[in-house]
């Protein structure tokens, strides 16, 4: 049997210890209800409170479960919930559009790309869920940091690799592109990122009408765009499979 990480095992008992029974405990009785030394328990609680995970009332010094948790659960069911919603749609929009489609969110300092359907044909394609895409350079990406602040912060921040020559790095260029984003709904990535690729994508949002995720088709530029422009089609249909998204997230019409 594979060793364990006791530390890990005594934090993870001390939050189910939160979870249950009274809204907030003190250092004396987390330590008896888990027989551990107060030293212990405190050196413990006291990681857990850097983290966010766990939160202490100034007042009477007693533990609680911290706000961190409470993201980290949202983040947790608002993703399966996008996927499982998003399912159908998706392969839809592959049928329809004739390339690949991903659905990507937010994640650390990129995109994390949560879903991905093959382009409808017999060609050799990688699945790539789980890989995570640049912000400032891709379509997902640009929707994600025109409609999430934490994304667009992010994405400002951060160092903006050129990946082409093709790619917008400047601040003020990168802030413009994402005015451009909100003004008519969506984004793209002709060749910003990988020589020879295009993309199209547009944001998604829930009930609260917060973006969520991002929903895009990527393919070979010759195919997504014509005379020079991205197909009106296909950004047309990737808008409207984002909104039929959404509506099954329960947002209202827009």
């Amino acid at each position: 049997m594979a060793r364990t990480i006791q530390s890990l095992e005594r934090a993870a008992a001390m939050l189910r210890l939160l979870a249950g029974g009274e809204r907030r405990l003190g250092l004396s009785d987390i330590a008896a209800a888990l027989g551990l030394a107060k030293g212990t328990a405190h050196g413990i609680l006291r990681t857990l409170q850097q983290e966010g995970f766990v939160e202490q009332d100034p007042a009477s010094g007693r533990y609680q479960l911290g706000a961190e948790l409470l993201r980290l659960g949202n983040s947790y069911l608002d993703v399966h919930e996008l996927r499982a919603r998003a399912l159908v749609w998706t392969d839809d929009l592959a049928r329809s559009s004739g390339e690949s489609v991903y659905l990507g969110v937010l994640h650390q300092q990129g995109v994390l790309i949560v879903h991905h359907v093959f382009r409808p044909d017999d060609s050799r394609q990688v699945l790539e869920v789980g890989a995570m895409h640049p912000l400032h350079s891709t379509a997902l990406g640009k929707v994600l940091s025109a409609y999430d602040p934490v994304a667009h912060s992010e994405a400002a921040e951060a160092e903006r690799k050129a990946f082409t020559p093709r790619t917008v790095t400047a601040l003020a260029d990168f802030e413009g592109v994402l005015d451009l984003t909100r003004a008519r709904g969506w984004a793209s990535d002709v060749e910003e990122t990988w020589e020879g690729v295009a993309s199209v994508a547009a944001p998604i949002h829930d009930r609260r009408r917060m973006p969520v995720g991002a929903v895009g088709i990527t393919g070979a530029v010759e195919r997504v765009c014509g005379a020079g422009e991205l197909r009106s089609e296909l950004v047309a249909a990737v808008r409207d499979y984002a909104r039929a998204i959404s509506r099954d997230l329960g947002a209202s019409p827009f």
